[in-house]
């Protein structure tokens, strides 16, 4: 049986770390040589991380990121490797090296560059238009990068067409809910239809707003899915590939034949590579990890999220301000599942209109936790505000300002034991409120990350429940999550006195925010009353400028405020 070793490094890259993701290539190199992989493939940018954005503007990283590359380069002995990086010509590419005998070899351009959602790939790169295979003795293969392999007729179907067994494509591909499913029959779909192994690589990384989800994966020829790494980890993935299938399920297309003859030695370029000598192995089956629910996908997405911008910013640890509701409870059990109890700060800061009910949720789910939690009352403070304020405010009576000078407060405090200790504020504003305006400037929204601002209200309690159910029981008070939601601002507040419910609110949210529906759209839904959808749309259209001061956070859905929703701030724009 023809058969060739791969191996496939699901690494955690830092943007800007040209230095240690070098180091970590070469480790992953050594290892996988090591365990008899003839190839090593690394993510797309694996030496800039993903995505740079504008250090890539400056040509001085270009040439970094380049002397990077050469130095990994004579660290390729005994096996080739695929690495993602910045190349240089007339412009600047998007690029996989391929590399072995200590040099580098040949090098890919990506050929499609997204330009959508989170994606501006035209304001920094040149595509590429070669599509060539690579050929290791009797093995060939071809090379794309991320977007390439999305395009039914794009380089990988050249690639096969002119001989490619099986096509590499590395990626940093950004998580977001439901996206790993549709992603499986797409590759799946590829492989099929190209009578190829695919093999796709994502990395495993957090990087400010985006979370990178691994999960990689390798298809056979017939799309069956063969090997499946673990989701939300680095971890270095091996594969045996039976060559000799691809060859006995190609002599049975017949159309392939018609087809390969569109395909010119023009096209198809073909670079030969060196042959390792490979430690002798064993075939052995590929590693399938099972998929994950729902609720375990987005709460391992926020806690790879988090700790990667605690990490790779070098925050000493988080604080958050804990009020007995549901979202701060949900903030606080993510980072100590992520950072450890020890990492994670709290203070509750209760005021006149804070309930006895909230007092002893805090406090059991602190306990529950293992943290520690500083008690600052801001009932003086917020009397003196009052009394400073009240001559400009005689003629006025008690309204929003109000509620609006104690979450400030509560802002203040946070922030001054942030400057303090070094600890990072996560604020605990959910999209929900986002969308509405439902959050205070300068209050609830100070702080330098918003954890859960993509994160429906809806979504809030589900990823709760789950996570009680989980292993060591419930941790956050049941109270917590039955409790009707209040901002305790004033004497008997609900959310429900400003928004609709919930479960009301966050559907028309979806399909205004998410899918760009219009008002009539949406009213043929049958969502809510015409009213309440109109209230709903006119909050989200007036509140984007709130939505510009706010931290950033972790993008879960599939339409995210910030990089994937850019609405202009001064806008009339109206459709009802």
């Amino acid at each position: 049986m023809k058969t060739l070793r791969v191996a496939l490094a699901q690494m955690n890259p830092t943007v800007g770390d040209l230095s240690g993701n070098a180091e970590k290539i070469i480790h992953c190199m050594s290892g996988a040589a090591a365990r008899g992989a003839a190839i090593v493939v690394f993510p797309e940018l694996a030496l800039t991380g993903y995505p740079p954005e504008d250090l890539l503007l400056k040509p001085g990283f270009i040439e970094d990121n380049i002397a990077a590359l050469q130095t990994v380069s004579r660290h390729a002995r005994g096996i080739v490797a695929v690495v993602g990086f910045v190349d240089r010509g007339q412009d600047i590419y998007n690029a996989a090296a391929v590399i072995g005998d200590g040099k580098i070899i040949d090098v890919y351009h990506k050929m499609f560059l997204p330009n959508y959602g989170v994606f501006d790939e035209l304001r920094y790169f040149q595509a590429g238009t070669r599509c060539p295979v690579y050929e290791m003795g009797d093995v060939s293969f071809g090379v794309t990068i991320c977007e390439d392999i999305w395009y039914p007729t794009g380089p990988a179907r050249t690639q096969a067409l002119g001989g490619a067994e099986f096509i590499i494509n590395i990626n940093g591909s950004p998580y977001t809910m439901g996206k790993n499913a549709f992603r499986e029959k797409m590759l799946a779909t590829r492989a099929s239809d190209c009578a190829a192994i695919v093999l796709y690589l994502n990395m495993a990384s957090g990087q400010d707003e985006l979370v990178f989800d691994g999960g990689s994966m390798v298809f056979d020829e017939r799309g069956n899915l063969v090997a499946r790494a673990k989701l939300f980890e680095e971890q270095l993935l091996f594969v045996d590939l039976d060559l000799e299938s691809v060859f006995m399920w190609r002599l049975h297309d017949p159309r392939r034949r018609q087809e390969k003859i569109m395909v010119s030695g023009q096209q198809v370029a073909r670079i030969p590579l060196p042959l390792p000598e490979v430690v002798p192995h064993k075939v052995a089956p590929a590693p399938l990890a099972p998929p994950l629910e729902m609720e375990e996908e987005v709460y391992r997405a926020l806690k790879l999220g988090l700790a990667d911008y605690v990490r790779k910013n070098g925050f000493g640890g988080v604080i958050i301000g804990l009020s007995g509701g549901i979202d701060s409870a949900l903030v606080a059990t993510i980072a100590v599942d992520c950072l450890g109890k020890e990492r994670v700060h709290a203070l509750f800061m209760p005021s006149r209109y804070t309930s006895r009910e909230s007092r002893e949720d805090v406090r059991a789910l602190a306990d529950n936790l293992g943290i520690k939690v500083e008690e600052i009352n801001i009932e003086p403070v917020f009397k003196d505000y009052l009394a400073a304020l009240s001559r400009a405010f005689k003629d006025a009576g008690p309204d929003v300002t109000e509620e609006n000078l104690q979450a400030r407060i509560r802002g203040n405090l946070l922030m001054a034991l942030s400057n303090k200790f070094g600890w990072l504020v996560v604020t605990t504003g959910n999209k929900s409120e986002m969308s509405v305006g439902y959050a205070t400037l300068y209050g609830d929204m100070a702080g330098g990350f918003a954890l859960i601002k993509d994160v429906p209200k809806t979504l809030v309690y589900s990823l709760a429940n789950w996570r009680n159910r989980g292993k060591g029981g419930p941790v956050i008070p049941g109270r917590i999550i039955s409790r009707e939601p209040t901002a305790e601002l004033r004497t008997g507040q609900k959310d429900t006195d400003s928004l609709p419910p919930y479960p009301v609110l966050d559907p028309v949210l979806k399909a205004y925010v998410e899918s760009d529906m219009s008002f009539e759209e949406i009213l043929n839904l049958n969502l809510c009353d015409p009213e309440t959808a109109k209230r709903v749309v006119t909050m989200v259209d007036r509140s984007e400028y709130k939505r510009r001061q706010a931290p950033p956070g972790i993008k879960i859905t599939p339409r995210a405020f910030g990089r994937d929703r850019r609405f202009p701030i001064t806008n009339r724009y109206r459709n009802f």
